[in-house]
């Protein structure tokens, strides 16, 4: 299996639950963003801008199947 931290896991399991969700823009040095930026740069997740307070990230197919392993 992959290694994944738990804050990642954490983050795959509510996209996979939730679909694609909107976040805040406005604290991009965040935890929450953080670990967006680490599960996107593994391809875990996609982001995409929406305006310019909004991001939508959604998991991907890698994500959903890393979830499904670890599960």
């Amino acid at each position: 299996m992959t290694d994944i931290l738990p804050q990642q896991q954490l983050l795959l399991e509510l996209l996979v639950m939730s679909g694609r969700i909107a976040v805040a823009k406005d604290n991009a040095k965040g935890i929450l963003w953080r670990t967006l930026t680490e599960c996107e740069q593994n391809g875990w997740l996609v982001i995409e801008s929406v305006n310019a307070d909004y991001a939508a990230a959604e998991a991907s197919d890698a994500g959903r199947a890393l979830i499904k392993e670890a599960g």
